[in-house]
């Protein structure tokens, strides 16, 4: 082998050696559910809501690693969302960043939007609308039903909310229609309202049901990050 074609030779190399790096570090680490457990805000708890999550990354090819819901609990034994979903970086399906790291995905820069936050297949979750002057579209006349709503219990720093009002739909076994609530958060990061809305902590549900987190405008997904 002469000179150049060693150099070619180390130089192809390299270059694949970089590229598969790269494919490692983009694979998949976060996705919105593209649907709920059916049975509203009751996921089987936290074990049920991960089970979820790691279901759905298996279906599509990304079984090997290990995934939890972003979700907080209330009580004595409280579990705060921001400490069960490993360190980061978070790609999305496409490769996208999401955050570096928990600092990052718990501030303003966070990159979630409506364009991001992707579910598992790679594909765009309902979102709201917007006219022309940046405003929301009434919601009568939104293009399709809105399903900005994702289950968090969490507070916008990712931390859990005190025991008392209930925020977790009893720790994500309850279905009540007049009972109990979940704190949710906007995968969109948009309302009604002008300004970025919380991905963590927009508003509380109407309730634990199906039906009730429908009307608040949602259908009971979460978020899932890899923790690995």
């Amino acid at each position: 082998m002469n000179a150049t074609s060693r150099t070619l030779t180390l130089l192809t190399a390299a270059l694949a050696l970089g590229a598969g790096s790269s494919a490692v570090a983009q694979e998949m680490g976060f996705f919105v559910t593209s649907s709920g457990s059916g049975d509203g805000a009751n996921l089987g708890g936290l074990a049920g809501a991960d089970a979820l999550c790691q279901e759905r990354a298996s279906a599509v090819g990304a079984g090997d690693r290990s995934w939890a819901a972003y979700l907080s609990t209330q009580g004595a034994d409280a579990v705060n969302a921001r400490d069960r979903i490993g360190s980061g970086p978070w790609y999305n399906a496409t490769g996208v960043m999401i955050a570096a790291n928990l600092d990052e995905l718990h501030t303003d820069e966070v990159n979630i939007t409506h364009e991001t936050a992707l579910d598992e297949n790679g594909e765009i979750v309902a979102y709201v609308h917007l006219q022309d002057d940046g405003t929301a579209i009434p919601p009568p006349e939104q293009p399709e039903p809105v399903e900005h709503d994702i289950l968090t219990g969490t507070m916008a720093d990712g931390m859990a909310f005190a025991e008392g009002e209930d925020r977790t739909c009893s720790n994500w076994t309850s279905n009540a229609e007049d009972e109990g609530s979940a704190m949710v958060g906007h995968h969109d990061r948009r309302s009604l309202q002008p300004g970025l809305s919380p991905s963590a902590a927009a508003h509380p549900s109407q309730g634990c049901s199906q039906q009730n987190l429908v009307n608040t405008g949602g259908s009971g997904l979460i978020y899932c990050f890899a923790t690995d």
